[in-house]
């Protein structure tokens, strides 16, 4: 039994994330000061999750893991005070049917570093943190179930520096917002903002998203 339960081996479903190689569509996190990792809750069953939303007969129910590409909990060696940073990059809630199994993950993939800031699997980080990465979810337009990016964005410890803001169009959908920077309310903002994408139609429609932060 393959992962995705069609009967053949070696497809891009089969693996623990949609890809023909290891490391496609990966994540990478620059940063001016030094990184180290706190915590990757990459290998985090899918079905473990608290309120998970994977179906019962789902073929991979045993060994799936949740993330489709990372969920890394980093710390930011700034001066004078670290910073944590709540990393992902969602699997999209669609090219699925009607078991809605892409719609499922994606929910609980956004919804993980809320779980960890409730204190739900294990201690709550302490001190300022930034949520951060591509939910490949809009809080109401577009497929996917929205709800999980509405419950993130209402979170009592983080702030919306970009409410109402489109981070890509697509030819499919329009605009959406899909990509997000949430900063913790206890950190002073000092600006954020949304760059236009690139007028390279090879490097995708996608905009940067930004914010500038005075140190803790």
């Amino acid at each position: 039994m393959t992962s995705d339960g069609d009967g053949l081996l070696g497809g891009p479903r089969d693996a623990q994330g949609f890809g023909w190689f290891s490391g496609q569509g990966g994540m990478a996190v620059l940063a001016r000061w030094p990184v180290s990792l706190a915590a990757d809750r990459s290998a985090t069953l899918w079905k473990d999750l608290p309120d998970s939303a994977i179906a019962a007969d789902d073929p991979g129910f045993a060994v799936q893991r949740l993330s489709s590409t990372a969920h890394w909990r980093l710390t930011v060696a700034l001066p004078g005070a670290p910073l944590t940073l709540l990393t992902l990059a969602a699997t999209p809630p669609v090219f699925d049917g009607p078991e809605d199994r892409n719609g499922r993950r994606n929910r609980d993939e956004v919804l993980l570093w809320i779980r960890v800031l409730d204190g739900a699997l294990g201690p709550a980080p302490e001190g300022p943190v930034i949520l951060l990465g591509n939910f490949n979810l809009d809080p109401a337009r577009g497929d996917g179930r929205h709800e999980a990016a509405r419950r993130v964005l209402s979170h009592p410890r983080l702030r919306d520096p970009h409410p109402g803001t489109d981070t890509v169009t697509w030819d499919s959908t329009g605009p959406m917002r899909v990509s997000y920077v949430l900063p913790d309310k206890a950190l002073p903002l000092a600006g954020a903002g949304i760059t236009p994408p690139s007028p390279d139609p090879a490097l995708g429609p996608h905009r940067l998203v930004w914010i500038d932060i005075a140190p803790p």
